[in-house]
């Protein structure tokens, strides 16, 4: 099953067959003072500088949310969305659940988006199906309803199994329908990782939807995070996970999913793999000091 969003000019594919696909996590306000601040003035010059920069490190898609307690949220969303589109031509996933703001947002973009997210909720599907119907997007839905976030993967797979179910109900096919299985804090449980794969592999052997996950949990609170991520989204990627929202500016991550992507055969003749090889070793004889060329070194201390 393959879900297809789009820009004005650009098409990204999701799929089981697909190249992994990077959803860029940077445009959010969320513990980022200075990108609320301009957000709040309606100040958008970081937010393009962000869509650059993570497209350039390999997102394919970008994620935008402007939630911000007490602010504008319709207003800051539609002018982040348009900022956006005039940087980059990546297809965007407009984040927010408050249908104020995706009745703003929606209507301004210019190809087919992908709305972040809905959850299992019977007043959260009945609120944003429609509008995600009205507007040709597709969506991704999170495994958790009014009860909660399960630790049963039988009970996350009836809430996935129940948001495809509604969405079809308001005309949206279940390719239009990616479903989050919740990647959770693996400090605050170790069994968190073991619960989501096997969620994983529930939703792909039944439903046969893509998912996607904001894989950057799993590390919070713990030290050294990206290899936490890129390992976590490497064994997804084996059992169903085909997108992530993520940072795509940590090497680490980006070169887990090029090596998964080699491995599971969906990088035909390794183009992707040594394409970065190339990039990178470029990058790196370019720091280098011209030959002879003295290098300053720093006094030791004391001196």
């Amino acid at each position: 099953m393959k879900t297809v969003v789009s820009s004005a000019t650009r098409t990204v594919v999701i799929g089981p067959d697909e190249p992994f696909v990077i959803i860029g996590e940077r445009i959010n306000p969320t513990n980022r003072k200075r990108l609320a601040e301009e957000l709040r003035r309606f100040d958008f010059s970081r937010v393009r500088a962000e869509a650059l920069t993570q497209v350039e490190a390999g997102a394919r898609m970008l994620d935008v949310n402007a939630g911000i307690p007490g602010a504008d949220e319709p207003g800051m969303l539609r002018g982040a969305v348009q900022a956006i589109m005039e940087t980059v031509d990546a297809p965007i996933a407009i984040d927010s659940s408050t249908p104020e703001a995706l009745e703003a947002a929606l209507p301004a973009y210019r190809g087919k988006a992908l709305v972040n997210s809905v959850t299992g909720e019977d007043e959260v599907l009945e609120r944003l199906l429609p509008l995600v119907r009205k507007y040709g997007a597709a969506v991704i839905g999170i495994a958790n309803d009014e009860s909660g976030i399960s630790k049963d993967p039988e009970v996350r797979l009836a809430v996935a199994r129940k948001i495809v179910q509604r969405a079809a109900d308001h005309g949206i096919p279940p390719e239009d329908v990616i479903i989050d299985p919740l990647c959770m804090p693996i400090g605050a449980n170790h069994e968190f990782g073991r619960i989501t794969y096997d969620t994983m592999r529930l939703v792909r052997q039944e439903l046969g939807v893509n998912m996607s996950v904001g894989a950057g949990n799993v590390g919070f609170g713990l030290p050294d995070r990206p290899p936490l991520t890129a390992g976590f989204i490497l064994l997804g990627m084996q059992v169903g996970l085909t997108a992530s929202i993520t940072n795509a500016l940590e090497p680490e991550i980006s070169r887990a999913i090029l090596a998964g992507d080699l491995l599971l055969g969906r990088d035909p003749f390794g183009k992707k793999w040594n394409a970065h090889f190339r990039k990178s070793t470029a990058a790196r004889s370019d720091a280098r000091p011209a030959p002879g060329r003295a290098t300053l070194v720093p006094p030791a201390p004391g001196n």
